[in-house]
């Protein structure tokens, strides 16, 4: 059943109006410019589209492939940049960098990362549990952007026993952030279990001087009108709902524009799709060859649902040319239509209990004595 969309308020994120208010999540390893380009076309160029994960270490030491990541086309407009660190002093070079360089025109800093390379230096999603270098971070960034729109992207805290997120979102306003994105679930729970909305509405109510975007659990564009509506917030942000599905985008604009168009694309559709994805994967990286492999992840996301047989999926999972991807393509019944069920939840959904933290790091929130520039990573994406 479609859900009519919301009367809405203009999202701004600084000077930037972002209508529909809709975001593309930073995934490591997937919103590189070919994906964001992909997202845009069928989105109208409509929404908000940030790139990957850059470390602000890397970037400050002009790292290869991170100079490679920060790469926006001529036509993404705003240029939407995540960057994450621990080290306030690096984050604001960083942040710096980007401004004097005119790198970017929005900065969106990460504390919302569960994984162990990222908890385990207390950056991403363990970092706001030190509530004063979490300040640090914010402040830092915030007087070396200027006029750059400053936003964070965070998860309710480490686990139900260490919430951190009410605290962290009032930090934030009173750091002159502009606005906040929560993802409802915890460290803890990785990508299991399911989203806690509730969270996204409390932190609406406590925050009401700044935009609050909701993340999690969207798998459809009449998710996200339900979010909206049952919590109160913003805008939406989405990750693993388009995973293998950038014309979710275009459902979104169509949603949230009061239309019931909703694209069902047969498989011909989606495999013109992919070859297209892996086609600018090709060119952005310089190599038909790496573009053809970096693309392999994406295959079961894109044919989730379709009868594809296991032999199949197998060819596909170890292609390295266009050519060979095609032809391969070619030998699938693309006329099925778009399977049932299909727009369910996809890509990583399993929990993780134990959550990767330095040495002491729950014994004082405010005690921030072990986290150093050392624990700045030293490559960014995935």
């Amino acid at each position: 059943m479609t859900t009519l969309a919301p009367a809405l308020p203009l999202l701004r994120i600084g000077p930037h109006t972002v209508q529909p208010p809709v975001v593309l999540a930073p995934m490591a390893g997937i919103t590189n410019a070919p994906f964001r380009t992909l997202c845009r076309e069928f989105s109208g160029n409509k929404g908000l589209f940030v790139s990957e994960m850059i470390t602000t270490r890397a970037l400050v030491e002009r790292n290869e492939k991170t100079m490679q990541l920060i790469h926006f086309d001529a036509s993404e407009t705003p240029r939407s940049i995540q960057l994450y660190g621990v080290d306030p002093v690096t984050v604001g070079k960083a942040v710096r960098m980007i401004v004097d360089e005119d790198l970017a025109d929005h900065i969106d800093l990460n504390f919302g990362c569960p994984v162990p390379k990222v908890t385990r230096k207390g950056g991403g999603s363990a970092l706001p549990f030190k509530r004063p270098l979490l300040r640090a971070i914010l402040r830092e960034a915030v007087a070396e952007a200027g006029d750059l729109p400053v936003t964070i992207k965070m998860r309710k805290g480490i686990d139900d026993d260490h919430i951190t997120y009410l605290d962290a979102g009032r930090i934030a306003v009173e750091e002159g952030v502009t606005a906040v994105a929560l993802h409802g679930r915890t460290t803890a729970q990785h990508y299991g279990g399911t989203a806690d909305w509730d969270a996204i509405a409390r932190l609406k109510e406590h925050v009401p001087e700044i935009p609050v975007l909701g993340n999690g659990d969207i798998w459809s564009a009449d998710d996200a009108l339900r979010m909206m509506r049952e919590t109160g917030c913003d805008g939406v942000v989405v990750g693993r709902g388009c995973l293998g599905r950038p014309w979710l985008f275009g459902d979104l604009v169509s949603a949230f524009e009061g239309t019931g168009t909703r694209q069902a694309p047969a498989l011909r559709q989606v495999a013109d799709v992919m070859l297209r994805h892996a086609t600018l994967l090709g060119e952005w990286i310089g190599d038909e060859s790496r573009g053809v492999i970096d693309f392999r992840k994406h295959v079961a996301w894109y044919l989730k649902g379709f009868a594809v047989g296991s032999d199949m999926r197998r060819k596909l999972a170890v292609t390295s040319s266009l050519e060979e991807l095609g032809g391969q393509l070619q030998e699938l019944d693309l006329d099925q239509p778009w399977p049932d069920g299909a727009d369910g939840p996809r890509g990583r959904t399993s929990g993780n209990n134990r959550v990767a933290l330095p040495d002491g790091w729950l014994k004082d929130p405010y005690d921030c004595a072990g986290v150093s520039a050392d624990a700045e990573l030293d490559t960014s994406g995935g």
